[in-house]
């Protein structure tokens, strides 16, 4: 198994963005990269629990742990502009062509895949992609360390920065650094 990257330059995600034509997977990408959460909690949303909403309440599927949080504008917006308007609060936030189901873990990860190679994107891509790019870009936000374990459930530091591809980042950065 590949262990998947953060999507680490903003251009590369907004090349994501624009190679994700359909709403539904427009709206999957920028919720996963906005909130931190599994694949798995993602896909069990339905209408209901976002639209109108200022905030999400639910239970992790993982840890079984309680994780109430903002959804930030960046979702808010997304949820206005892609969610189709007549969409009923019991639908899947991210249904299956069928309707009657959300879409699978594994439909998510060839979604993306096929987006980062529409978008000309050389990384490992994966549903946690998009959980790992959170993390990134509030690691070098200035997110204090101890806040985002607490945020991802992590119980070291050292586990989230190899989690986010920090320590990788700092071990390539003394290579490149030195030239005899």
């Amino acid at each position: 198994m590949n262990i998947v990257q953060p999507i680490r330059k903003k251009s590369e995600i907004n090349k994501m963005k624009a190679a994700l034509g359909n709403p539904r997977d427009k709206l999957l990408f920028i919720f996963g990269i906005n909130s931190a959460l599994r694949i798995s909690d993602i896909l069990k949303l339905k209408v209901g629990d976002v639209r109108g909403k200022d905030t999400l309440f639910l239970r992790e599927t993982k840890t079984s742990k309680a994780k109430d949080f903002l959804l930030n504008d960046s979702i808010k917006k997304a949820l206005n502009d892609l969610l189709p308007a007549d969409a009923k609060a019991t639908d899947w936030l991210f249904p299956s062509r069928k309707g009657d189901k959300a879409i699978t873990r594994v439909q998510a990860y060839r979604i993306l895949n096929a987006a980062a190679e529409r978008a000309g994107l050389s990384l490992d891509i994966g549903t946690h992609t998009l959980r790992k790019t959170f993390a990134y870009h509030a690691y070098k936000a200035g997110v204090d360390l101890t806040l985002l374990m607490s945020v991802l459930n992590h119980s070291s530091q050292r586990e989230t920065l190899k989690y986010i591809g920090i320590v990788q980042d700092d071990v390539n950065s003394v290579f490149a650094g030195v030239n005899l």
